[in-house]
């Protein structure tokens, strides 16, 4: 079964039109979408204005504008079962906890229709993971982006969905991230604390604002830099927004490096790197963060469980990389010259 919208509609707004916000003016002007679908088109780029994407739902619609509303394919509104590898570090009949590639989507949404770790778990787990969580998010408790890899626990019985639920929403367990950032946070340690909401200019990304927001709170500590020009940082999280690090780190002047999103030009700190290892760095195809580390108690018996991995080849070997422009360590790590220790 799919999700089947209308097809692409071409529409004029009148001389004497009154003023209305773009998503009431396209719920009266197309009955046939509910105003849910209206937003998730308008969020996706799916409605033009003079042939440029309006992706505000409370633009004002000026009058004599044309619009052109396509929606994206539809959607299936049960994800099909698809047999794909899965790095799995542990599982039992209430959960398993797996190791989540860079590039992977977690679960199915308008330009990913498949091929998702929602896809994969259904085929792994069988009946034992329809209707938990949600009928397009089934066992997920929580997700990474598309190009954040690293671990992730799935429920697959309901007393442990709302018991991981739970613990994730009081921040009841231990989660740690790598980030390969530019240039080296001042203090080497500390916190960075903003609320975190909808960038105002662009729906499509986050920032920090200053009214709207959640409240958000990131902790981080260098664990080594390279002249200054790109740090190694280990980060955990006392909440859990949306872009979260990323976005606290941009704020700074720290930049993930490869962050497509956040990463809007050439850092200063970059000229401090050798041309090679800087055009690798800035050609990196993705933002390098990795979940390393994940500790929570089992929901079911209640047994302490962690489990660590670090990160993979394609960020490891930018660290490696880095480490052949001689790093310096920050206070109390590596060496200079020694191998980097990540988990």
């Amino acid at each position: 079964m799919t999700v089947v919208d209308p097809g692409p509609q071409a529409l004029s707004v009148t001389a004497d039109a009154p003023a209305r916000r773009l998503d009431q003016f396209l719920a009266r002007a197309l009955p046939d979408f509910s105003r849910a679908r209206l937003r998730q088109i308008i969020e996706a780029g799916g409605v033009l204005q003079d042939n440029i994407p309006v992706r505000d739902a409370s633009a004002k619609v000026p009058a004599g504008a044309r619009y052109r509303v396509s929606p994206p394919e539809p959607i299936a509104a049960h994800p099909a079962p698809q047999p794909m590898p899965l790095d799995i570090l542990y599982e039992d009949e209430a959960l398993l906890v797996l190791d989540k590639p860079a590039g992977l989507v977690v679960h199915p949404a308008p330009g990913n229709q498949d091929g998702t770790l929602v896809n994969a778990l259904l085929a792994h787990c069988g009946d034992a993971l329809p209707g938990i969580g949600g009928e397009r998010r089934p066992g997920i408790v929580h997700r990474l982006d598309k190009d954040t890899s690293g671990i992730m626990v799935v429920a697959k019985s309901a007393p442990a969905m709302a018991k991981l639920a739970a613990a994730f929403a009081s921040r009841d367990l231990d989660r740690a991230y790598l980030a390969l950032c530019w240039g080296l946070p001042s203090p080497l340690a500390g916190a960075i604390e903003g609320a975190v909401g909808r960038d105002p200019r662009d729906r499509k990304r986050m920032a920090l604002v200053a009214r709207g927001g959640k409240p958000a709170l990131t902790h981080y500590q260098v664990l080594r830099h390279w002249h200054g020009a790109a740090a190694l940082l280990r980060c955990t999280l006392a909440t859990g927004r949306t872009h979260q690090i990323r976005v606290h780190l941009a704020a700074r002047g720290h930049p993930v490096v490869g962050d497509p999103v956040y990463l809007r030009r050439v850092p200063a700190h970059a000229r401090a790197l050798p041309a090679p290892t800087r055009a690798a760095l800035l050609d990196f195809p993705r933002q390098a963060l990795h979940a390393t580390s994940l500790g929570f108690a089992h929901p079911i018996t209640g047994a302490a469980l962690h489990f660590e991995r670090p990160p993979p080849a394609d960020f490891l070997a930018l660290l490696a990389l880095l480490d052949a422009t001689d790093a310096a360590p920050a206070a109390g790590h590596a060496t200079a010259g020694s191998a980097i220790q990540v988990p």
